[in-house]
This record gives C-alpha cells, structure tokens and sequence, in this order.
C-alpha cells in the first residue's frame, strides 16, 4: 500500500492521482487535523495512536500499513509546506519513546517492522539551488528518522509537469 501525503486542492488531487486509486491511502488538506502539541501520549499513554481527536490520530498504524510514502508539497524555502510539515509532526505515534544509535547518530527507535520507501516530490515556479539543497538534506533526514530503505526527491516547477513524470 502506498500512503501519499499531499497539499493540493481536491481538483488538482484528482487530476494527478484519479478520482480513487486503488493501490493507495489519500492524505489531503480536505481533511481536519490539528497540531501536535508534544503530549507523547502517543507514547505513553495511549501507544501508536494520537490522543488528538481528528482525522490523524491513526498515522501511525497507516504507515505502518505502507509499503511507501509519496509526499507532494509546494517548496517553502527548501521545506514542506506548513499542511505537510504538520502531517509530518503527527506521525510521532510511528515511533517508540526510546532511542537508538543509527550510523553514529541518535533516533528514535521503531514501533513497527516496516520500513517504506520515501519519495518526496516539491513544487514551485521559484525553486532556487539553495532551496533545492536544503530540502534534498531535509529529506535525506526524514528518511533516516523513518528507518526508509530508500529516499527519493524530484523538482518539478508545477502541476502539469509533475503530472507528465506520473505517466
């Protein structure tokens, strides 16, 4: 199963991904979430799941559930757009409360068996090379904090060129 986390409008989605794939798991901005707030009840109290009631109190388990991960998000100064970024902050659940030594480095230790592959596509018109810089060490981050097998970036400068790399 994919999971693809997006922060295009509903027609956008639909002309880039169809009106219901099949083969995925739609994460949009049509539906409500809110942000974390760094309780770690998702750790403690209540582990793998959010005690924030809204439509991502289950990130976790869903990628859990996902073979991979496909982010597609307006590059802002070499990052995720702020509906991303806060996707991103609730997949807390995702991880233990302990840590671990990876490749010299701290990180959180892994609540589930799978490991996703990571592809994180960036739009924008303005994209610069620091931007593009900043963002390709972002996701090499991300990557290792989710334990990915693997980690992709592509630039595209809108939709429609994006759309014409999907086919």
């Amino acid at each position: 199963m994919k999971l693809i986390i997006h922060d295009l409008n509903q027609s956008e989605a639909d002309r880039l991904f169809g009106q219901h794939p099949d083969d995925a798991i739609l994460i949009g901005k049509d539906q409500e979430i809110h942000q974390c707030v760094g309780c770690f009840g998702c750790w403690v109290e209540t582990p793998g799941l959010c005690k924030i009631k809204d439509d991502f109190c289950d990130i976790g388990k869903r990628m859990a559930q996902s073979d991979e991960v496909e982010i597609i998000s307006h590059c802002l100064y070499g990052g995720f757009s702020p509906f991303v970024k806060n996707v991103l902050d609730r997949t807390l659940p995702y991880h233990q409360p302990y840590f671990t030594i990876r490749d010299g480095e701290m990180h959180q230790k892994d609540r589930y068996q799978n490991h996703v592959n990571l592809s994180v596509r960036f739009y924008g018109e303005d994209i610069t090379l620091p931007e593009k810089a900043t963002a390709e060490r972002f996701v090499e981050y991300n990557g290792v904090d989710l334990h990915a097998l693997s980690h992709t970036v592509s630039f595209y400068k809108n939709l429609e060129e994006m759309e014409a790399h999907r086919q």
